[in-house]
């Protein structure tokens, strides 16, 4: 018979122990290491199985069959996973308590059912919970099939008999197999239950859809592993009090990587947002001094966005500075840059750099909108509501140029603007229809321009 045997696991990155102790010897952490009874479950040698009928495939044969891909009813869902769920994927899905994962995961239960079978299975809540909130987002009269069961074992036998072709389990910490002797949650649990679904969605085809909770960093609650055995990461993001949803991809298979899809919070659940620029770009009745707007770039889609810069006398013997959705290292960089190649003189300035919507510039495109911010500021003179500017700043004050700059010059066209002072390196053969570009290789040409 098979026997058990305790050991201790850390609770933050799954490293095994063999008796307990205050620090684990891997990740340094206090305290997470706690005692679980695994049971050994030895399986037969190759030489005591026998050999195995060759099930191999050509490479040539598996990449000519088409993949067809699932719509979820979503077009900015669809976007992020690719174009549509792929069958025989994994896909976890994270973010905090209450953003919209189980609401995203039954509307696109009901759209899925349209093209076969779909279980939904649930640990957390009961049907009645479950019927109640398809009610209040309009979807009582959908087929999906609910399943309240938190044994893995169970559920994917239910998939089976079934034959659905998409399983959504929210959520994956609540679920427990019976080979594993410990609670639900524990990093051993987590392990055997995502590799038990993995397992399942391979050999049967079935894109399964896991509901993950996150730690306090943000981060899926479990070992870093469970990430590395999925298909695609997705991570819901949003800030307090806004309405407005970020979903990014963080991992993807099957797609590009960093995509991201915005979505509404309403009564009737999450409504998709078509044109996010919309969100993040205020529009001044007048132009204010200190505020310009510059394309950053997240996936495959370009997002107009406004950095707003204050430069104020600073009442103190160290000047403040403050970055809001920039990097504040990088916000330093870029003011001593400005003012040994441009002369700008922000030593006893107090500067406030934000991005406004609550988006997070993470790319070097947005440095010379910040430059072009913090000088509009300083000098009171405001730019105008037309132009737009993007480009990395480098040390000896010279215009880099940013990938992916026709893309981003026709989104900015789209959306009316006029005028646009890019890196020379970006300046398109052809510019958009009604906008004017003008190229810059040195910051001082940058300034001359606005």
């Amino acid at each position: 018979m098979a026997k058990s045997k305790e050991v201790y696991i850390c609770q933050n990155c799954g490293a095994p122990a063999s008796k307990w102790q205050g620090q684990c010897a891997t990740c340094s952490e206090w305290n997470t290491l706690a005692a679980e009874v695994v049971a050994a479950n030895p399986r037969g040698t190759a030489s005591v199985r026998g050999r195995r009928a060759d099930t191999s495939s050509s490479l040539a044969a598996e990449a000519i069959a088409e993949s067809v891909r699932l719509p979820t009813g979503s077009t900015e869902l669809d976007r992020v996973l690719g174009g549509g769920l792929v069958p025989g994927s994994v896909t976890l899905i994270g973010g905090d308590p209450g953003i919209g994962k189980s609401t995203l995961m039954l509307q696109a239960a009901a759209a899925l059912n349209a093209s076969g079978a779909v279980l939904y299975a649930t640990g957390e809540e009961s049907l009645k919970q479950v019927a109640l909130r398809a009610r209040r987002l309009g979807l009582e009269s959908a087929t999906a099939r609910l399943i309240a069961e938190t044994g893995v074992e169970d559920i994917v036998a239910a998939a089976s008999s079934l034959a659905a072709h998409v399983l959504i389990v929210d959520s994956i910490q609540t679920m427990h197999s019976e080979r594993v002797e410990s609670a639900p949650g524990a990093v051993s649990q987590l392990r055997e239950c995502t590799a038990e679904l993995v397992r399942f969605a391979k050999a049967s085809g079935t894109a399964v859809l896991l509901v993950g909770h996150v730690t306090k960093e943000g981060q899926i609650a479990g070992p870093r592993v469970l990430e590395h055995m999925v298909d695609t990461v997705l991570y819901f993001e949003s800030d307090t009090g806004s309405r407005y949803r970020v979903l990014r991809s963080v991992k993807n298979r099957f797609g590009a990587a960093n995509e991201i899809g915005v979505f509404a919070m309403v009564e009737q659940g999450l409504r998709e947002v078509t044109n996010p620029s919309a969100i993040f770009l205020s529009r001044h009745a007048e132009p204010v001094p200190g505020s310009v707007i510059t394309v950053m770039r997240e996936g495959t889609r370009s997002l107009l966005i406004e950095v707003q810069v204050l430069a104020d006398q600073s009442l103190g013997a160290n000047p403040r500075r403050v970055a809001v959705g920039i990097d504040g290292n990088r916000l330093t960089m870029l003011l001593a840059v400005a003012h040994r190649h441009a002369g700008l003189l922000l030593q006893g300035q107090d500067v406030f750099a934000n991005v406004v919507g609550g988006v997070r510039l993470a790319e070097t495109a947005g440095d010379l909108a910040i430059i072009m911010a913090a000088r509009s500021s300083l000098n009171d003179v405001p730019i105008p509501n037309s132009l737009i500017t993007f480009g990395e700043l480098g040390l000896a004050g010279e215009i880099r140029p940013v990938p992916f700059g026709e893309e981003r010059l026709r989104e900015a066209a789209k959306h009316g603007f006029k005028l646009a002072v890019v890196p020379e390196a970006n300046v398109p053969k052809r510019p958009p229809d009604g906008m004017t570009v003008r190229g810059v290789t040195r910051l001082n040409q940058a300034l001359e321009a606005f």
